[in-house]
């Protein structure tokens, strides 16, 4: 007998028939005498439908009240789960994010989990009560209601698994578990019996959807065991642990890829110490996240910088850069959109040189020009043109078979 979390998104409580499918998976684990925490999104797309209420009212409202709308989507859900549960024979109650305690900093639309004070659900469990939370959602220090950001009901689930001193934390999706790139787009795609928290994080980090960076950030730092689910089959999912039972053969585990990417090129900067610091420091006080860098010298004492940034981001950022333009001196800001970047993403890459040349070969046949790379010790992120998105994904998951099963016992 253990606690266990579940987390089901939005997708898993889409409709009432839905919810009753999802109440009767929570009774499963309580039926093996665990004690079961239930974390879950809004349902289907109801929170894009408030986002376009919003808009019809106002073209930029305020991060505040858009946090007071988009918190009501999670507690439909979490009223209507516990309803079904109640039907069912099952003593349950719900809780939006401030009455199961999460505490989180005063940042409206993306705000990061401080505490969560556990003590009311403790009490619940007790009780033996299944206890209902919404995600994605807390209050800060001044009693302000705040959003985690899109995904951010994965964090709430790990992060009460984590305060909770939970067994495991399992992320139910309409899909079995993590694929070594979306099945959508290669047919050949393989589900992964087990991937390590360094390789998924990356594979969050670089568009892959199946789970919010943050949550396995959380899942790492304190371990964690989670896996990813199917909401309507019960199969094994994905694995996500450290390193010690990964499949061996795979150099390669994963690629993800991410469109609407643009790049950025500052020209005729001044060289100088604090150039660069004052750039991007500026551009993340207004959240702007900048991927890609490449800095090269033009003549003596000018040089030029590109980056790359989300597409939906570059207005702001050239606003940004503008506002600046007398400190840092710069002749002209050039943008190239209808960018996309495409990334390969496995631990064996460490111990295994060539894999970069061998993507940038697979690439070269396929006529595709590379315009920007970045690497890390388990990933090789290139910028391509967003027409040839797909077909590098195709040939890169080809080139480093990842369709096949490794011959590794797990």
């Amino acid at each position: 007998m253990g606690l266990i979390v579940q987390k089901f998104g939005g997708t898993s409580v889409g409709s009432a028939e839905k919810i009753l499918h999802v109440a009767n998976r929570v009774i499963e684990e309580k039926k093996k005498g665990n004690d079961v925490v239930v974390v879950v999104s809004a349902m289907g797309k109801s929170t894009d439908l408030l986002v376009n209420l919003a808009r019809d009212i106002t073209k930029s409202p305020s991060q505040r009240e858009m946090d007071m709308l988009l918190s009501t989507g999670e507690q439909v859900t979490i009223s209507l789960l516990t309803m079904a549960l109640t039907e069912k024979g099952y003593d349950a109650i719900s809780y939006t994010g401030w009455q199961a305690g999460i505490q989180t900093e005063r940042v409206h639309g993306n705000a990061r989990i401080t505490d969560i004070k556990t003590d009311k659900i403790d009490q619940q469990l007790k009780e033996g009560k299944i206890i209902v939370v919404a995600g994605f959602q807390g209050m800060s220090s001044d009693s302000e209601i705040t959003t985690l950001g899109r995904g951010g009901s994965d964090t709430t689930a790990v992060a009460l698994a984590a305060a909770l001193n939970a067994e495991k934390c399992d992320i139910y999706t309409d899909v079995p578990g993590v694929f070594t790139t979306d099945p959508r787009v290669v047919k050949s795609a393989r589900k992964l019996d087990a991937i390590s928290y360094d390789e998924m994080l990356e594979l969050a980090n670089l568009g892959a959807g199946v789970l919010h960076p943050r949550a396995v950030e959380f899942a790492k730092n304190y371990e964690i065991p989670l896996e990813v689910r199917s909401s309507m089959e019960s199969v094994p999912g994905t694995r996500i642990e450290e390193a010690a039972s990964m499949e061996e053969n795979l150099i390669v585990r994963g690629i993800a890829f991410e469109d609407q990417i643009t790049r950025v090129t500052i020209t005729g900067l001044t060289t100088g110490l604090t150039t660069l610091s004052t750039i991007f420091t500026t551009l993340a006080k207004r959240s702007i996240n900048v991927d890609i860098i490449i800095q090269s010298a033009t003549s003596e004492n000018h040089t030029s910088i590109s980056f790359s940034v989300k597409t939906d981001d570059l207005e702001k950022t050239v606003e940004v850069l503008e506002d600046y333009k007398d400190a840092l001196k710069f002749k002209k800001i050039e943008t190239e959109n209808k960018l996309a970047k495409v990334s390969i993403v496995g631990s064996g890459m460490v111990s295994n040189p060539g894999v970069a040349a061998e993507m940038f070969a697979v690439l070269a046949r396929k006529n595709i020009q590379v315009k920007m790379v970045s690497t890390s010790e388990i990933k090789v992120s290139t910028v391509i043109d967003q027409e040839d998105m797909v077909k590098a994904v195709e040939a890169l998951h080809d080139a480093f078979d990842l369709a096949k099963q490794s011959s590794a016992v797990l």
